[in-house]
């Protein structure tokens, strides 16, 4: 179920209109990927948008794949595109669409603007096509191929089809107005030659429509009445709008535009994204460090989480730099409420308690939520042998320093208190055990509290810290990406958590107390090697203490 905005955005204004004027029309919206490579959080948005606005006026919202380029379109992503979009709870009306499905309307639609003398085809090359379509400061050059007859550009256009020439020799641009101050305008172009299989066409095409041309006539076709896209297509809607008034259909949909998400310390785009991968600054799509959703599931954000970041986020015209704690802070509420409490040992150093017999066990029952006490109860063992913290213990003693040092007295979570009275070095000087006298009967004093785990049951993991992958706050407007990676984006480290933490990936968040929040990593993880992801510090400031 979607929450809805609690303020009207201007787009609801719009539609409520709309349905005013039109009231037997149903609402019509749609999310149209290219699937070249994963959804990100920005898409995340746009879904929201969309599917919240067909669910309110009851309407309908398709999930059409722009799959124009045979280059770049890949069944995979198609598959974990459709599978991200589920994940978030959406779905989609009746089938799933593609542009490729438009292929013969969309060809015949260029034939109409051939024969309106309103298309042509053109030699150019595409270093000159570029250099003749002008500045923003100067008006562009007419090809000399824009004045061919509709026989010539027929023939041409035909050609084109049947493969005659070869990639990038000619191509098929919109007649409009080459001195228009709107770049886009200026003889667009509509077709070009690709030799490349389609996944769904395989070889019936080798000429194939760009995502401006195909685009607003499959929202027309499928009836859409709300083309909902963000800012970056402002310039484009007056070309969508060009196409739709001068080819011969029906239905007319209109284009409205948003502003695009951009979060702190996050790149929103599949290219840059794709680059990093290229580069091997990360490995796979599905990092814990990208802001891809399948990247996002895997760091331990839940749909829940991100469908309320968007609903938050509302429908505004203008970009703003949206801030990260506003995204860290919709998981940290969730987890906060349904994570399982629980101790573990990051940086492990051990103590030894002298005064209790060696064979000493106790079991201690202890709620998995402090809060919540239908989550159920747990046993955890105290015996002679546990770890701490390193950072919990400090040989030489400071004024006020409240955690264990050598004649500080420190309680236990949920057991006893103790007290440091010697330790043990290793050759390097590091310390290598603390040994402590255990006051049982001073268990109910207050006193500074540190976790612990009995090492007897403990079981060795991997802790993987996650840091910004990027040094500045708004990497997407730097022109040297890569000169903005950071380093420490990952911190593996090696501790302990309590053997009972089984490997089920139905139930593997847990809050690891005074630690923060924790997933197993369900790709790398196995029963006897259990990886954790760090989902979210405890407090926002925690991360730099890294």
């Amino acid at each position: 179920m979607i929450i809805s905005n609690k303020k009207t955005s201007f787009i609801h204004k719009i539609i409520d209109n709309f349905i005013i004027r039109n009231t037997k029309k149903k609402i019509c919206t749609r999310f149209p990927p290219d699937p070249n490579g994963y959804l990100h959080i920005g898409h995340a948005k746009s879904l929201f948008i969309n599917f919240e606005i067909s669910e309110k006026y009851n309407g309908q919202c398709n999930l059409r794949f722009d799959d124009t380029n045979p280059d770049n379109n890949h069944q995979k992503y198609i598959s974990v595109i459709q599978k991200d979009i589920k994940w978030l709870g959406f779905r989609w009306t009746k089938k799933t669409k593609y542009a490729s499905m438009y292929f013969q309307k969309i060809y015949e639609f260029a034939i109409e603007l051939i024969k309106k003398k309103l298309a042509y085809v053109d030699k150019l090359k595409k270093n000159d096509i570029r250099k003749y379509r002008g500045t923003l400061n100067t008006p562009g050059i007419n090809s000399p191929y824009r004045n061919q007859t509709i026989e010539e550009n027929m023939l041409l256009f035909q050609n084109m089809k049947l493969g005659n020439f070869p990639e990038g020799q000619v191509c098929l641009r919109a007649k409009i107005d080459m001195q228009s101050p709107c770049i886009i305008m200026r003889d667009p172009i509509l077709y070009r030659i690709k030799f490349s299989k389609h996944h769904r066409t395989k070889n019936q095409w080798c000429i194939y429509p760009t995502y401006d041309f195909a685009h607003c006539i499959s929202d027309a076709i499928e009836g859409i009445t709300h083309s909902l896209c963000t800012l970056e297509f402002q310039d484009n809607k007056q070309l969508y709008n060009w196409i739709m008034k001068n080819i011969t259909i029906h239905h007319q949909p209109k284009q409205y535009e948003y502003a695009r998400l951009n979060i702190e310390y996050f790149v929103l785009s599949k290219r840059k994204l794709n680059t990093l991968i290229q580069k091997k600054i990360i490995k796979q799509w599905n990092d814990p460090r990208l802001p891809t959703l399948s990247g996002l599931k895997r760091r331990g954000y839940t749909a829940s989480a991100i469908r309320n970041f968007c609903n938050n986020l509302g429908i505004t015209k203008k970009n703003n730099l949206v801030e990260i704690s506003s995204l860290e802070s919709c998981i940290r509420k969730e987890l906060n409420l349904t994570a399982c409490r629980t101790m573990a040992i990051i940086e492990p150093i051990e103590i030894i308690i002298c005064n209790i017999p060696i064979n000493y066990q106790q079991e201690i029952k202890i709620f998995n939520h402090p809060n919540n006490h239908d989550m159920g109860e747990k046993n955890i063992i105290f015996s002679k042998e546990l770890y701490i913290e390193k950072e919990d213990f400090q040989e030489n003693i400071k004024k006020r320093y409240q955690k264990l040092t050598l004649g500080q007295t420190v309680k236990l979570k949920y057991s006893y208190i103790i007290t440091a009275h010697s330790i043990k070095k290793n050759k390097d000087n590091s310390i290598n055990k603390i040994f402590c006298t255990i006051h049982i009967k001073n268990k109910n004093q207050k006193y500074k509290i540190i976790h612990w785990l009995s090492k007897k049951h403990a079981q060795r993991s991997e802790f993987r810290i996650y840091n910004h992958l990027f040094t500045t706050k708004n990497p997407s407007s730097k022109k040297n990406l890569l000169s903005y990676i950071n380093n420490k984006s990952l911190i593996k480290k090696y501790g302990f958590i309590n053997k009972y933490i089984v490997y089920n990936s139905k139930k593997n968040t847990y809050q690891f107390e005074r630690q923060g929040y924790f997933i197993i990593d369900n790709i790398l993880s196995t029963k006897k090697n259990i990886i954790f992801n760090q989902i979210i510090s405890l407090k926002q400031n925690w991360k730099n203490k890294i």
